[in-house]
């Protein structure tokens, strides 16, 4: 019998590593429920950080680039910052090449289907052409910005021009007749007209959607979504590592903090008000319940402001150093190892909570999305959430003593929470999957 065929689309960064445990975690239930030989192909973003990732049968970009992806390619190899002209510049010349970029593909993808040759972009598809299914991957693909974060238009236009690549590649997908399902998603807010539209149109296009809380469930509703939809959780529970690193130099009680901000959301003043009520909290933590804090960053894109220098920023505002160190692991796996070791962890980031929880270690969650909130609601554990607008040195310190004082009864509850949920994302795949499978 010949091997199965996946191709997963709208694959991101692996400096970020929530988008590494996503793809494994995607990757590691599909083998689950296909009990057999599968042949898997990627389209991304990032196309060197897959292969160093994991072993694939093909590994390449997708049909239409996302413009700031590579302008921060382009300025990593050529050593300049976001803020320089050069970089709107190439930012710029890239949003116009998108749409040289549809009419090049979509003409491939005529030739592709009518059996003649393609030109442009011929490994995706050849790959889709030749796939059983394909899935966009389990992240928050459709979306414009973070609903608890002010919008600007730096990330109107970057999540437009996200969601055209995202949509094309599904559109390229259909119009090969290949079946698309989407994996556990959050989706939404939408701010524009044009992002309610470009959403819309990519997910009536799929065949089956899985989405990972409530709130999403709701807006895909008010979209005018009608094709079949599962409720379930985020993959990255499912991330099982063989990586054991042991932190064996550090004194418990210990505290894990995934501490980062995304681009260009917080003023500079904000920003400084941000570093200055961790640096306070962790500071009074510290003397209080006597912890060790371990830094670990999340998303090290090596521009400025990534959690690498968010976290050295905070440390440095810090009294008690000597209590205190960062980490930068260097993968997923390492990084889950790491918080599978702390005692309390404290994340402005989605998946170190997730990927904390997971390993039943109890987490306060800096939320900048609903996403968050409703992931916690998911474990019964909402009260460790504080809203970023809420953050204060009194308000962070509230949270983590809060958190702290009831540790036992949170791992309880972790313990019984996260197999349920576990186990509903296999379902939920299983159910998205099963129509495909050994199909004549």
């Amino acid at each position: 019998m010949s091997p199965f065929k996946v191709h997963i689309i709208h694959v991101g960064n692996m400096a970020n590593k929530g988008t590494q445990a996503l793809l494994m975690s995607d990757v590691s239930v599909i083998k689950d429920v296909i009990r057999g030989d599968v042949d898997f192909s990627v389209s991304t973003v990032d196309v060197e950080g897959v292969k160093q990732l994991l072993s694939l049968n093909g590994v390449f970009s997708p049909m239409v680039d996302i413009p700031y992806e590579r302008a921060d390619s382009f300025a990593r190899k050529s050593g300049f910052s976001r803020d320089c002209w050069k970089y709107k510049a190439f930012a710029f010349a890239s949003f116009i090449f998108m749409f040289i970029q549809m009419l090049l593909s979509a003409v491939s993808a005529v030739l592709a289907k009518t059996r003649l040759k393609p030109f442009y972009r011929v490994a995706f598809l050849e790959h889709v052409k030749n796939c059983d299914v394909v899935i966009s991957y389990s992240d928050e693909n459709f979306k414009e910005g973070a609903s608890l974060l002010p919008s600007n238009i730096y990330w109107i236009l970057a999540w437009w021009t996200m969601l055209i690549s995202r949509t094309w590649d599904v559109l390229i997908a259909k119009f090969l007749g290949k079946p698309v399902v989407m994996f556990p998603n959050s989706v939404g807010p939408f701010r524009t007209m044009i992002g309610r539209i470009l959403a819309r149109l990519a997910l009536n296009s799929c065949d089956c959607i899985l989405i990972r809380e409530p709130k999403s469930y709701r807006e895909v509703d008010s979209l005018g979504v009608r094709i079949p939809k599962i409720l379930t959780s985020d993959t990255a529970l499912l991330l099982n590592t063989a990586n054991k690193t042991v932190l064996d130099d550090i004194q418990h009680p210990v505290m894990g903090v995934s501490v980062g901000i995304y681009s260009y959301t917080l003023s500079k003043k904000g920003l400084c008000k941000f570093i200055e009520a961790n640096a306070k909290a962790l500071d009074a933590a510290i003397e209080k319940h006597g912890f060790y804090v371990v830094f670990l960053p999340h998303y090290v894109s090596g521009f400025r402001y990534d959690d690498l220098e968010v976290s050295e920023l905070v440390l440095r505002r810090m009294r008690n150093k000597n209590r205190a160190r960062i980490i930068n692991a260097s993968n997923v796996e390492e990084y889950k190892s790491f918080l599978g070791q702390m005692d309390i962890v404290v994340s402005s980031k989605m998946h170190p909570a997730v990927l904390a929880v997971a390993s039943n270690v109890p987490a306060v969650c800096i939320a900048y999305d609903d996403k968050q909130v409703a992931f916690f609601e998911q474990l019964r554990i909402v009260n460790c959430v504080l809203p970023m607008h809420d953050v204060s040195s009194e308000t962070l310190l509230s949270k983590i003593n809060y958190v702290w004082s009831m540790r036992n009864e949170f791992r309880a509850e972790l313990k019984e929470r996260i197999p349920v949920l576990q186990a509903n994302i296999k379902t939920a795949v299983k159910q998205a999957l099963t129509p495909y499978i050994n199909k004549e």
